[in-house]
């Protein structure tokens, strides 16, 4: 038994999964995580610990309780008041969609709505899109799009295009290589597969952050979690309380990645392949930050 101890200490994990700041157990997910410190069966001692240490949201240890007030102020987020246009500023971008349905039953999504932001949160792009196909259901308690605001939206290809010369930023599409995407924008936000599908859209996955498909951000069995879900849970605010607005979902998707992104990573864990990568991201990082191309190696933010 004291030997399976040992070589769990010392055996690799990856540096992406959160740990108790108590005991020190790595676990598979935040889920995980919050199940050891808080869930129906915790660990006794983390737990009493945690009870009087221990931030909610960010699931991290504190010196004190008057410390974990004073950093609960600057961790729990409020909800997102919409920002003005601004310009492409930083590397990342992030995009949420909103559907309506088509089809006889109106199942079918099709994208009427389109936003995209940039790390400041304020909007580049946002715009309503007619679909090409004939709208069945407008899903109005949930989108609150009407008929009116489609009839002169703007026509699907178009939106495609502006989109993508966002995305490439100048930067030829088929030119992008994991090591070499210059001035190309990572793109975030959660189920992108299905948004990029309905704007018909094509951008390779290693320029992908994905947060339904980031491990440490999924369910213990390994499904995604909605977007609701992980806003208020690890960002400390609710959203989708009324009519979803696609402004405050990229908002609630950024918000994650750059969360998870300022996630203590160390350095001593990472494997060749990682220490290699890691040191041709060197000119762009600062000190005590996980470098964006370094998610490339995970599956979900990763992918």
């Amino acid at each position: 038994m004291e030997h399976l101890v040992e070589h769990m200490k010392v055996s690799y994990h990856s540096v992406h999964e959160p740990k108790c700041g108590v005991c020190g157990k790595h676990c598979r997910s935040f889920e995980s995580l919050r199940e050891h410190l808080i869930g129906p069966l915790p660990k006794v001692e983390c737990a009493r610990v945690f009870s009087v240490r221990g931030c909610s949201i960010c699931l991290n240890i504190f010196d004190s309780n008057a410390t974990v007030r004073y950093h609960r102020a600057a961790c729990q987020y409020s909800r997102a008041a919409p920002m003005p246009r601004g310009g492409i500023t930083g590397r990342v971008v992030a995009l949420a969609c909103k559907m309506v349905g088509g089809g006889s039953d109106g199942s079918m999504d099709l994208c009427a709505r389109v936003c995209l932001i940039g790390e400041d949160e304020h909007i580049i792009f946002q715009t309503y899109v007619k679909p090409t196909l004939p709208v069945t259901n407008y899903r109005y308690e949930v989108t609150g799009i009407r008929p009116e605001y489609l009839r002169d939206a703007m026509p699907l290809k178009v939106a495609q295009r502006r989109i993508q010369e966002i995305l490439c930023n100048g930067e030829p599409l088929w030119k992008l290589r994991p090591r070499s995407y210059g001035r190309a924008k990572i793109l975030v936000g959660h189920g992108l597969d299905h948004d990029l599908e309905r704007l018909g859209l094509e951008y390779p996955a290693f320029m992908i952050r994905d947060t339904a498909k980031y491990p440490p951000l999924m369910k213990t069995s390994k499904l995604s979690n909605s977007l609701k879900y992980l806003t208020q849970a690890y960002l400390g605010y609710d959203i989708h309380t009324g009519i979803q607005d696609p402004y405050e979902d990229s908002v609630a998707a950024m918000r994650l990645y750059i969360r998870m992104r300022s996630q203590a990573h160390p350095r001593e864990q990472l494997s060749s392949l990682e220490a290699e990568r890691a040191r041709e991201d060197e000119p762009r990082r600062t000190p005590g930050t996980f470098s964006i191309r370094l998610l490339l190696l995970v599956p979900g933010l990763l992918n």
